[in-house]
């Protein structure tokens, strides 16, 4: 099969959607690949380097959609990418496309296959191909929270991990998932104040045994993830349901009960927010202000640390991107039903169902499926 890799284009993105090691995998199984010049450059990844491993470099975005079969991408296509896919294009990537009706609109008119990326399952019912960023993200936010909580960004001056005789910073992590206890890791070694809130009992007693009484755990009603947020010097939204948006669990009129100066980064800002006041924001500009509450809203965060990111992610689609080069796109999809559930677009529908609710959109599951 044809495989293409084009440069990102979303806004200060450089990961890429195939690495070297990856590529060279691909070539070795009998396949042919082409990266736009200058693709894998933000992760530190040459031309050579693709050259190397039999690789062809091509010139622009252009003659990389007109080279390929199969797209591989990071992050969802922009307007310009949607108007280059055509019919007989698999699209591999990242979609989000639940909150996204301007994208959606735009692999409908392509006639392309898209395969995301984040509803993409395994034999325990995971998410695999989201995994990966979800432990960047959660890990990330520490870090940007750390450094939004100091004054001279406008934060309310606290350290995470407080100091002998101060209290450490309160922490509530929302959602106890891939993400959220990613984010409870480094809180934790940082000696934050942590309480993580999920409505799964059995996940909140993982969690529990997990870090051995190092954070506190609780069960997430309305009343008393109100008390806590009111409370908190910090509030990560690491809530997920698969391929639809993200529930609004922190209201505007929530902010006027915290702590001025209090941050809330929101790591589920690809999927809408889980948080009323979230919008997304980029890493040249990732901080605005509601209410004197900061947020911290950037919708690709794992993209400030590109190299470590890249191979995460090949880690973990580099299989499929095997399998789907080695059937085809829709033999893949039907042999697989763990491809099966990353399908969201297909012969001009939508062919996801909780994707299709949310955008209000027709769902047709393919007849050929």
């Amino acid at each position: 099969m044809r495989i293409g890799v084009p440069s990102e284009i979303k806004k200060q993105e450089s990961r890429v959607g195939l690495t070297p090691e990856s590529v060279g995998e691909l070539v070795r199984a009998g396949h042919e690949v082409a990266v736009q010049t200058g693709a894998g450059i933000g992760s530190g990844f040459s031309d050579d380097d693709y050259i190397a491993v039999g690789a062809s470099i091509l010139a622009d975005a252009d003659a990389v959609f007109e080279t390929a079969e199969l797209i591989v991408k990071v992050k969802e296509p922009q307007p310009e990418e949607t108007a280059r896919l055509k019919p007989h294009h698999t699209l591999f990537t990242y979609l989000h496309l639940a909150p996204d009706p301007v994208q959606a609109k735009g692999l409908l008119a392509s006639g392309c296959l898209a395969i995301a990326y984040e509803t993409v399952t395994d034999n325990e019912g995971r998410l695999p191909l989201l995994s990966p960023m979800s432990q960047v993200a959660g890990r990330m936010s520490m870090q940007v929270a750390a450094w939004a909580l100091m004054k001279t960004k406008r934060g309310r001056g606290v350290l995470l991990g407080g100091v002998p005789g101060v209290a450490p910073a309160k922490v509530v992590i929302i959602g106890g998932g891939v993400s959220g206890t990613n984010a409870a890791e480094i809180a934790v070694g940082m000696r934050a104040d942590v309480t993580v809130f999920d409505r799964n009992n059995a996940r909140l007693a993982e969690l529990d045994a997990q870090f051995n009484g190092a954070l506190k755990t609780m069960y997430s009603t309305r009343a008393a993830l109100d008390a806590a947020v009111s409370e908190a010097d910090l509030v990560i939204g690491a809530v997920l349901i698969p391929g639809a948006s993200a529930p609004k669990l922190v209201s505007r009129a929530q902010l006027k009960q915290m702590r001025p100066g209090a941050v809330l980064v929101d790591i589920a800002i690809d999927q809408g927010g889980c948080f009323e006041t979230s919008k997304a924001t980029t890493h040249e500009d990732p901080i605005y202000e509601v209410d004197g509450i900061l947020h911290y809203c950037v919708a690709n965060m794992p993209g400030a640390v590109p190299r470590t990111s890249t191979y995460a992610l090949n880690n973990a689609t580099l299989p499929y991107v095997l399998e789907i080069a080695r059937k085809g796109g829709r033999e893949a999809v039907k042999s697989n039903p763990h491809l099966a559930h990353g399908l969201t677009v297909a012969d001009g529908h939508i062919a996801h169902e909780q994707v299709a609710s949310d955008l209000g959109m027709e769902y047709v599951r393919p007849d050929w499926l």
